[in-house]
């Protein structure tokens, strides 16, 4: 019952600030950095951040293979700078309500993945649950107009859901790492792949960041400074705590607090517009994880009546 308490309450906090970071990229983007310079100063400061908190956690730390590491750097450099590109690319061009929308349909390709490559079945819950999840996200990208806010809501809709992808296949492969492996090492060296990376792209794409020289206590870098210490830093140490401790299904299922959270704060900022359409697709989605996640407790359900 700890172990569970620590993860939902992880979990909450990690994605409050990630819904508020949906706000804080798309008030930085693209005027006061590029996408790709915004991936680099993240995954650069996270993985500064998580290698010196490794120096006072080493002695609680398990040992790992050459070949973990490896596969642990090649995790962050392939998955999580996906993740981040296709996020701030798409947000340059669209809101972060439907960025959110996206990032909320992850439990449902979660669920896809584990069915593919670790044969979960699928029962007609989950199976009605995918194609509401999957109608939700489509509607969303058909349905968007494009305004002022967002310049190019197909393209930047399509990334969002590019970067869903990436990041569902991070939370599963990361949960299987961190089965055995404490939380700092996995994320020390995901963020060193990811980093790695994100410099290789930079190096080809070009560098622009305007907001680095911007008075230190100025508006755009204090929300960059948020951006880095809590969405890019605290929010992922507290994901590990949540896969740690709960499923990659539930641990995804927490995207909904960074939908509800950006919508308001997007709603009060003027970041976004009301739309039925919008609102159909946020309806839809949540109808989806309903389904899924009612399929994914009924086994222990069951199996839980026959011991009683």
């Amino acid at each position: 019952m700890k172990s569970l308490l620590r993860g939902n309450v992880a979990m909450g906090v990690s994605k409050t600030f990630s819904g508020l970071n949906e706000n804080a990229l798309r008030y930085l983007l693209p005027t006061w950095m590029s996408a790709y310079s915004g991936v680099l100063l993240r995954l650069g400061f996270g993985a500064i951040a998580f290698w010196a908190l490794s120096l006072f956690t080493d002695r609680q730390a398990v040992h790992t293979s050459v070949r973990e590491r490896i596969g642990l750097f090649m995790l962050g450099a392939i998955t999580m700078t996906g993740y981040m590109t296709f996020l701030l690319l798409g947000l340059t061009y669209t809101t972060p309500i439907s960025s959110s929308i996206f990032i909320s349909i992850e439990p449902v390709i979660v669920f896809i993945i584990c069915v593919i490559f670790y044969q979960e079945k699928v029962s007609g819950e989950k199976l009605i649950g995918i194609v509401m999840g999957l109608g939700g996200a489509v509607l969303c990208i058909c349905t968007q107009q494009k305004s002022s806010i967002a310049t190019d809501p197909l393209f930047g809709n399509s990334m969002c859901a590019c970067s869903a992808v990436c990041y569902s296949i991070f939370l599963v492969l990361s949960a299987r790492y961190l089965k055995r492996i404490d939380p700092v090492t996995v994320s020390k060296w995901t963020f060193l792949g990811g980093a790695c990376s994100a410099a290789g792209v930079v190096c080809y794409m070009g560098w622009n960041a305007p907001v680095l020289d911007q008075w230190i206590f100025s508006t755009p870098m204090l929300v960059l400074a948020f951006v880095l210490v809590f969405p890019s830093f605290i929010s992922y140490f507290l994901v590990d705590v949540g896969l740690k401790n709960l499923k990659p299904t539930v641990v995804a299922l927490y995207g909904y607090v960074i939908l509800i959270v950006a919508a308001g704060v997007s709603y009060a900022l003027g970041q976004d517009h009301f739309s039925w359409w919008q609102m159909a697709s946020i309806a839809l989605i949540v109808a989806s994880i309903y389904f899924v996640e009612v399929a994914e407790h009924k086994p222990t359900q069951e199996s839980g009546r026959r011991l009683s």
